[in-house]
């Protein structure tokens, strides 16, 4: 998802923003008093992205009803342009006062569909950036969380971000508290992929989350914009990418497998790679026979034909470069999501090292509520209710924060 969508994933147009000046209320601006139960992470496992405000977006009910789709990936959150630590579509359109997205995820929960939401990608500013610590990106995300009811949220962390350590460290301290804040929240991590599985800095972005103690639903890699030919080029990534996954965590191959995913670009890639419909197919046979969790692809947007067909060789983000029906590559991410995956999967946590307090630090300026946990002063505490700038250990024994003990 790399060039392409720093040249088409920018702000969304004026007039979609214009339609967020009124704040509602969380549950009126989300529609989520009327959100169903939560889908099988089967089904979040296998959302596409669609970017609801840019790309020409398409008609989620119409995929929908074509296809038996019932999730997606709504793309992309990120800071504001002209920075701090608020959450916004596309740099520029605050989630706070939305209407426009919230309504077509109502659209789409009508119809016994949900979503989750990505943030990051590979152009704009990030939350992990412009916020101050990982308890901040936190409290940023949470908003996103609280005014949609989600149930499942990506992490898309890739270039430039992911050559910060500072904000990596930011967003893996920010997905585990989300993790820790939301029971039963799918999280998934979606990282750059290699032919040898992903690269320098995707190691040490893993190397963070073992650091933390984190694991995530899935770490997936996109399998492409990096001289792959073909689905045995990715296959093969896949098949380096797990042994990366054993090598860092100390995973077996199977547990290894039931937290990797797979997130693919189809059609024509922005360095001219192509990955037609059998490409889709055999990745998927190889997802589904390893016991793979997660199965999607960048994006719904490009998920039809363009005119002419092959785009004159060029990429877009409108239409896929390649012949196809309306939808073709939505299909195969409704077949990854009815097939069952193996029973009892192993979930193994990573091994951190010792002494680590594996939680983020405090933050005078985050809010926190009950159960969230932070490090500060070489010991760990967990707040009993809301709380904002009251500082661990300063409030005696009828204060907000339970001491956990050293760290």
């Amino acid at each position: 998802m790399k060039r392409l969508r720093a040249l088409l994933c920018g702000a969304a147009s004026a007039a979609l923003a214009a339609a967020g000046l009124s704040a509602f209320v969380a549950g009126q601006a989300s529609g989520a008093a009327a959100a169903p139960d939560a889908l099988s992470s089967r089904w979040y496992a296998a959302a596409p992205y669609l970017m609801p405000l840019d790309n020409n977006p398409p008609d989620a009910a119409a995929i929908m009803d074509a296809t038996g789709l019932k999730a997606f990936q709504l793309a992309f959150v990120l800071a504001p342009n002209g920075g701090g630590c608020s959450p916004t579509w596309g740099g520029t359109a605050p989630v706070s006062s939305d209407t426009a997205v919230a309504g077509i995820i109502s659209s789409i929960r009508a119809r016994g569909g949900d979503v989750s939401v990505s943030i990051g990608g590979y152009g704009g500013t990030k939350l992990g950036q412009s916020c101050s610590d990982a308890a901040s990106a936190a409290a940023a995300y949470q908003q996103v969380i609280t005014k949609y009811q989600l149930k499942a949220i990506d992490f898309d962390l890739e270039e430039p971000e992911y050559e910060n350590s500072a904000a990596i460290a930011h967003e893996i301290g920010a997905a585990r508290i989300l993790q820790q804040s939301n029971p039963g929240l799918y999280v998934s991590v979606t990282t750059a992929g290699t032919a040898d599985g992903t690269g320098w800095f995707g190691k040490q972005m893993l190397n963070e989350a073992k650091a933390q103690g984190f694991v995530p639903n899935n770490f997936s890699i996109m399998p492409f914009d990096g001289g792959f030919n073909g689905a045995s080029a990715q296959t093969s990534a896949l098949t380096n990418f797990n042994a990366i996954l054993q090598s860092t965590f100390g995973w077996s191959a199977a547990t290894a497998y039931a937290h990797e995913g797979f997130s693919g670009m189809n059609g024509r890639s922005d360095t001219g790679e192509y990955f037609r419909q059998a490409d889709f197919q055999t990745v998927l046979d190889y997802a589904t026979s390893h016991g793979m969790d997660r199965f999607t692809f960048w994006s719904l947007n490009r998920d039809r034909q363009c005119s002419p067909p092959d785009n004159n060789g060029t990429t877009s983000g409108t239409c896929s470069s390649v012949a196809q029906d309306d939808w073709d590559f939505a299909k195969y991410s409704v077949r990854f999501a009815g097939v069952t995956p193996p029973t009892n999967p192993p979930t193994t946590p990573p091994t951190s090292p010792p002494g680590s307090c594996q939680v983020a630090a405090w933050s005078a300026t985050a809010v926190y509520t009950a159960g969230n946990e932070v490090s500060h002063a070489g010991h760990k505490w967990k707040a009993k209710w809301w709380t904002q700038n009251e500082e661990p250990g300063t409030t005696g024994q009828w204060g907000v924060w339970q001491d956990e003990g050293s760290c």
